[in-house]
């Protein structure tokens, strides 16, 4: 397998900050009147911030009550709330083998993508170290989100390569789904029961490395 890019989501895969943005959700939720659980934090996991805050409004039964504007700013509040509780990451808060992978693809002329669903990504990709490894960051504002392919492709078009030249790694199962639509090999971080559509699932970041891709 000839591999010229890995295409990494951000959240599970390079860091975890799903607690935070749980607790962002939450906040804002109880604020609304919507009881909200981590069961339900769940139906959000790999999607855009709009589509969480429709989620978060349907399960409230909320969803007629606000127009776009309003929406923005209920938007723009939960992010506050999440940027407050990532404001002190580091690159201690990378996920375990993460910083040792990209540094070997580098090393070895691999582009490195982030294909996030949050638009916090750059702001992570710099607190945690990153932004001298990363070639590419989509901007989620610009491409239909996950389950959609767009993501991944948008970033294959940046380096100019076919998707079959390129690795998605993720561990959401839209963001799976979204893989395999792109056309790409996938890489999923996590339960093999939920993200079964993928090539290839590993138990945790750790597991990546050279040695792994050439074994494809």
């Amino acid at each position: 397998m000839n591999i010229k890019a890995v295409i990494f989501d951000m959240d599970g895969v390079i860091t975890e900050t799903s607690e935070m943005h749980y607790e962002a959700w939450r906040t804002l939720a109880e604020k609304l009147g919507i009881p909200f659980s981590k069961e339900e934090n769940e139906l959000l996991k790999g999607i855009s911030r709009r589509d969480s805050l429709l989620k978060i409004l349907e399960l409230g039964h909320q969803v007629d009550r606000y127009d776009e504007i309003a929406l923005d700013e209920l938007m723009t509040e939960k992010n506050c709330h999440y940027l407050t509780r990532i404001g002190q990451y580091t690159k201690e808060q990378l996920n375990p083998g993460i910083y040792d992978f990209m540094l070997a693809l580098k090393t070895h002329q691999i582009k490195i993508a982030v294909a996030s669903a949050s638009k916090s990504a750059p702001f992570l990709i710099d607190a945690l170290g990153l932004r001298d490894l990363v070639d590419y960051i989509v901007d989620p504002t610009t491409v239909p989100g996950k389950p959609e392919p767009d993501i991944f492709l948008n970033a294959a078009n940046y380096f100019n390569l076919k998707p079959h030249e390129c690795i998605g790694v993720e561990d959401a199962k839209a963001g799976v789904e979204a893989i395999k639509k792109a056309g790409m090999f996938c890489i999923a971080i996590g339960d093999a029961n939920i993200l079964k559509e993928a090539d290839l699932i590993l138990d945790s970041t750790e597991s990546l490395s050279l040695d792994t891709l050439k074994s494809l």
